[in-house]
């Protein structure tokens, strides 16, 4: 007598066990891709920060050299090792230490400010060609526009179209980290708070003391034309995406939360070593 066998079909489903191990390979996907976004992040810190020492040393290596620093080289010299022609006047290649905007106190890009980066490029102490500027307000009277702008001034490692510059105030020159989207014929800069508080905290905390409105590297906010920027120095305001400095006791940089610490709200400015 024949006995026929009935086969059952398999069940096509995952077992707990097999789910388990799925999420469990989904959580350390997700994991590894949040440390490798920190630790780019903190790659672009890093080398941000290197760019600022770099100029650091790139200005002490012109100093030994010419007995100025860039862009103040008073106008004898320059003409002697061939730099770019300057008038000498107040702001102009006037040897006085101070890097001004084609006159005295002057913040806005000309003249010292402008030609800070060309004697560093024709120096041959920094890395881009910055050999476009002249002993002129702004730009020989034209306006300077975003694909232009790395012709003037050097990019921010961090990217996000923030930029170097350079400005003197309170007998100090200090280095900003600023979206830079334009500079007038004036020499007015338009600038966007674009690095976050988490990025500004890294920094200052890095070189300084962390604290965004007190010691060597302060944080500044401003939208806009904006020709002075320390006129735009950062105050804590109620905790919010979008706000730099909170108003807590403090007035810490704004990194109370993800959204908070993540948003572009900051520029930054840090006074030369």
């Amino acid at each position: 007598m024949l006995t026929k066998t009935k086969h059952r079909a398999k069940n096509a489903g995952f077992t707990l066990v097999e789910l388990a191990i799925v999420l469990v390979i989904i959580g350390l996907i997700i994991g590894g891709v949040l440390v490798g976004q920190d630790l780019i992040k903190a790659a672009e810190i890093r080398s941000t920060l290197g760019q600022i020492e770099g100029y650091n040393t790139a200005v002490n290596a012109f100093r030994d050299k010419y007995r100025y620093i860039p862009g103040d080289i008073n106008s004898t010299q320059a003409a002697q090792f061939g730099f770019t022609v300057r008038s000498g006047a107040i702001g102009h290649g006037d040897g006085n230490t101070l890097l001004e905007g084609c006159s005295a106190g002057a913040i806005v890009f000309g003249c010292e400010t402008a030609l800070f980066w060309n004697d560093l490029n024709s120096a041959a102490l920094v890395d881009g060609n910055f050999t476009t500027s002249t002993d002129a307000l702004g730009h020989a009277a034209a306006a300077i526009t975003t694909p232009n702008m790395i012709l003037h001034l050097p990019e921010a490692k961090l990217g996000r179209g923030n930029f170097m510059t350079v400005f003197s105030a309170t007998g100090r020159n200090f280095y900003q980290i600023a979206g830079v989207t334009g500079i007038s014929a004036a020499g007015e800069y338009t600038l966007t708070n674009a690095l976050t508080p988490q990025e500004s905290f890294n920094m200052d905390d890095k070189i300084d003391d962390g604290r965004p409105l007190t010691g060597g590297a302060r944080a500044l906010i401003s939208t806009g034309v904006a020709p002075h920027p320390l006129n735009n120095a950062a105050a804590g305001a109620v905790p919010a995406a979008g706000v730099c400095v909170s108003n807590v006791a403090g007035t810490p940089y704004n990194t109370s939360t993800e959204a908070f610490a993540n948003t572009p709200s900051c520029q930054i400015r840090f006074r030369f070593n």
